[in-house]
């Protein structure tokens, strides 16, 4: 069951009724009740077929104004690359030591994971554990890279990962209830524009069919997607 301030919150405004990008984040701000920063997420929902490959969507944004938390980064690299991607800013740097570590047992205490095209072959070996959290290196992702270093700069700085679920949908952050709106409506757009462009040929029909903005604690908010050029067009 919801709880009191959440349904205070759905009170206040029509959870039916679609806005424009910006009421609907100046919304989920003024419904957030949280005693703590809340995150902010988008939820798209998109005509693909995700049970075929050909429709799936995946890939890199990054958000003009970042995410509002702090992200960690471990990279899978070679000797002769770990000074390059720790001078870059990377929480966790290390080659196969690193890999029998996370074997091991050790905890993964990072966000997102990089990895050398010619640590695959090693860091293969976790799929089972990096795979169900997410944090598998992939190309389409660009976490398979030589240049760690431009890698863990992106995405300390704001590059976001994101991918459709097997319903269709996908949700990102777009940052935090402490942004302003403005701040919010131009990452949201940074990331509409991306799925936009990414859209698989095999795609028919209506491409985005739902746009949810919400707070961490706060209800729902309808986005008007007949409206998506407006926002993606404040991506340009």
């Amino acid at each position: 069951m919801a709880g009191k301030k959440y349904r205070e919150a759905s009170s206040r405004y029509d959870r039916n009724t679609p806005y424009t990008a910006k009421e609907a984040l100046e919304l989920v701000k003024s419904l957030a009740s949280a005693s703590f920063d809340e995150t902010v997420d988008a939820a798209f929902r998109l005509g693909i077929d995700p049970r075929k490959a050909d429709q799936n969507v995946r890939g890199t944004v990054s958000l003009p104004h970042g995410t509002g938390k702090q992200v960690r980064v471990a990279v899978f690299c070679p000797p002769d690359k770990e000074k390059e991607a720790t001078e870059a800013g990377a929480d966790v740097v290390g080659g196969k030591e690193l890999v029998e570590a996370i074997q091991g047992g050790r905890e993964l205490d990072f966000d997102i994971a990089i990895a050398t095209p010619d640590m695959m072959a090693e860091v293969g070996k976790l799929g089972r554990v990096l795979g169900p959290r997410g944090l598998m290196p992939n190309p389409k992702a660009g976490t398979v890279t030589d240049d760690v270093a431009k890698a863990v700069t992106e995405f300390k700085g704001g590059r976001i990962e994101y991918r459709n679920d097997r319903y269709g949908n996908v949700h990102v952050t777009v940052g935090k209830v402490s942004f302003d709106a403005q701040q919010l409506l131009e990452n949201l757009a940074a990331v509409a524009a991306e799925l936009v462009r990414a859209k698989p040929a095999a795609a028919k029909g209506r491409y985005v069919q739902g746009l949810t903005v919400s707070s961490t604690m706060g209800p729902g908010v309808k986005v008007d997607v007949g409206r998506i050029d407006e926002l993606t067009a404040l991506a340009r």
